[in-house]
């Protein structure tokens, strides 16, 4: 209380430091689940693509009847292909133009995704589309959208949640649909072509499912989500960033906690020569130590909530519990190791020398 502009600019350190790691870690998870959104709704253990695709989905082609000779606990067929959409009538406007990703499934399947506004589409060229194309292309129920470098259009007749892939927004529609699409780009075939089938097993591992000798290589679904495009790269570098900004704040919190200590020598032999003992004093350092920490970070942490709820839908921002939890212990554990150093400087302090 006696040095209260000293411990501001403490404090304001530690919620600067601590906001920028937290908005950081938002934005990495934001865009860490615009590449996997759609594929975690799937809940499914494993994804079978063709085995030469290395482990591309763009690149991996195969007969839609191959799931019959699949044998697994539950299995969908998907056929994805990329197309760019715009409002039909406004194909000439650049800005109105939307890079999608097209999912063909069955209306049965367990991917088909559930809706949060709208009905599921019935026939051929109707599409469920996740719900950012709402958001931020202010696309609506019943709007017609026309496909590049194809005479195509398709309606939209429902949006759903969390559904991206690639940081595109998908669009869900039948088998038909996406042959036709899918056409556009490969040819025309005689068999119908799907990029993968996707798979739940009946025990906890792949081992159940057999792909009776087919020309296909089945994967889990978490290294095929490691090795979709960018992702684990983009991964691993929000991570050091995020690594080295913790341990950064916490050399800077120490440092300013160790520069006090030293400026409080003389008062802190003076407490010596009083009788008062050197773990009371170290406790002391530490528990401010502690309270500064946890005010500044908490303050922090505040500040990053507040943010996500008026940040525009377009900023794939996310937050996420866990890693909240995890970086504000972390923050707070690193300081006070931190303060420990001070505590070690305090316990050098000679009393005699300290007053005179």
């Amino acid at each position: 209380m006696y040095s209260k502009k000293r411990f501001a600019l403490i404090i304001g350190v530690v919620v600067l430091v601590s906001y920028l790691v937290f908005f950081l870690t938002g934005l990495a998870y934001g865009l860490a689940q615009e590449n996997r959104s759609s594929v975690d709704k799937w809940e499914a253990d494993g994804i079978v693509l063709a085995e030469d695709s290395n482990l591309n989905v763009n690149m991996s082609m195969f007969a839609r009847e191959t799931i019959e000779d699949i044998e697994a606990g539950d299995k969908a067929s998907l056929g994805i292909t990329s197309n760019v959409v715009t409002l039909e009538g406004q194909e000439n406007d650049d800005d109105q133009k939307v890079n999608v990703t097209f999912f063909g499934i069955d209306e049965d399947s367990f991917i088909y995704p559930s809706l949060v506004e709208g009905e599921n589409f019935n026939d051929s060229y109707e599409v469920i589309a996740d719900i950012s194309l709402k958001e931020e292309e202010a696309f609506e129920v019943g709007d017609e959208l026309k496909l590049a470098g194809v005479d195509t259009t398709v309606t939209i007749t429902g949006f759903t949640e969390d559904a991206k892939f690639n940081v595109s927004p998908v669009l869900y529609t039948n088998h038909e649909t996406y042959q036709s699409i899918r056409a556009s780009g490969f040819g025309e075939r005689e068999d119908e072509i799907i990029s993968a089938i996707v798979v739940r097993s009946e025990g906890d591992s792949l081992e159940g499912i057999d792909l009776n000798g087919e020309d296909l290589e089945l994967y889990s679904v978490s290294e095929f989500i490691s090795n979709l495009p960018g992702y684990n790269a983009q991964v691993l570098t929000f991570g050091l960033m995020i690594g080295f900004l913790v341990l950064i704040a916490a050399m800077v919190i120490g440092i300013f906690i160790y520069v006090l200590t030293l400026q409080k020598s003389s008062m802190l032999g003076v407490m010596k020569a009083q009788g008062i003992s050197t773990s009371y004093i170290s406790k002391s350092v530490v528990g401010q130590t502690f309270l500064l920490t946890v005010f500044g970070v908490g303050t922090g942490l505040a500040l990053t909530l507040i943010t996500g709820m008026l940040l525009p839908a377009a900023v794939p921002y996310q937050n996420n519990v866990l890693f909240l939890a995890g970086i504000t212990t972390l923050l707070i554990v690193c300081a006070l190791i931190g303060a420990f150093f001070s505590v070690r400087a305090v316990v050098k302090i000679d009393p005699l020398e300290a007053i005179g």
